[in-house]
């Protein structure tokens, strides 16, 4: 089972930086802007050069990282065989782990071991595949990551059809787990996916990109609120 006091219980919404789209000549400059601006999460896309075509960086930046940043490490493993490293994620500081549905049969197998390690567990469904997928692990998972690009690059553009697994997932899920939604995040879709149900908001040049980072996630969480806002009173 999922477990019953993570760090983000909590139901409210909360914007991810990316730190895939920070500036990696300081990227502990980068962090601590975002973090002194009131962000929570930091968002680490890990990818493998396998399960997705390009990578990006591992467990060495993770380890370097966290002791200068309090922030939630939420790892987004997109890597073909994550049961293998989350040990080592984890002992580098990683405080969460998601895995991809796409690459596992037992995917409550790893929520357990990743639970065991000491953090929370997160399954991944990229635009291609069904929430029929991962219906049977949801007991047993913390948060499920909606991709609305494909996994690999940043800088993509939406796809709309992750607002429907919104809105098909937001009922299936108890008040402590999260749902969270990775790709093309920004001023214009934010409010979309915060309506649609998603409270745990993945945004990478939105952010860096800005020349304010710290003020970007401030009003990107603000427009999210807003909109949540208008859709629960519909």
């Amino acid at each position: 089972m999922a477990q019953s006091n993570w760090r983000l219980s909590e139901p409210r919404i909360r914007i991810a930086p990316s730190l895939l789209a920070a500036d990696f000549s300081r990227l502990a400059d980068e962090v601590a802007r975002i973090e002194a601006g009131g962000a929570e999460i930091l968002h680490l896309d890990v990818m493998d050069g396998h399960f997705v075509p390009n990578i990006s960086f591992g467990i060495p930046v993770i380890e370097k990282l966290r002791p200068r940043s309090r922030l939630f490490f939420d790892t987004h493993l997109m890597i073909t065989d994550p049961a293998r490293y989350a040990e080592a994620f984890v002992k580098a500081g990683s405080d969460h782990l998601t895995f991809h549905i796409e690459v596992t049969s037992t995917p409550e197998t790893i929520a357990d071991q990743i639970h065991a390690l000491g953090a929370s567990a997160g399954i991944s469904l990229n635009p291609g595949t069904p929430v029929a997928a991962i219906r049977k692990a949801l007991p047993a998972v913390d948060m499920v990551l909606v991709m609305s690009v494909w996994p690999g690059f940043g800088g993509q553009k939406f796809i709309p059809s992750g607002l429907e697994k919104l809105v098909e997932l937001r009922p299936l899920l108890r008040p402590d787990q999260r749902l969270e939604i990775d790709g093309g995040i920004g001023p214009d879709t934010v409010g979309a996916v915060a309506a649609a149900g998603a409270d745990t908001l993945v945004a990478g040049s939105a952010v860096f990109g800005r020349p304010d980072p710290a003020a970007a996630v401030r009003e990107l969480e603000g427009l999210a609120r807003e909109a949540a806002g208008r859709s629960s009173q519909v």
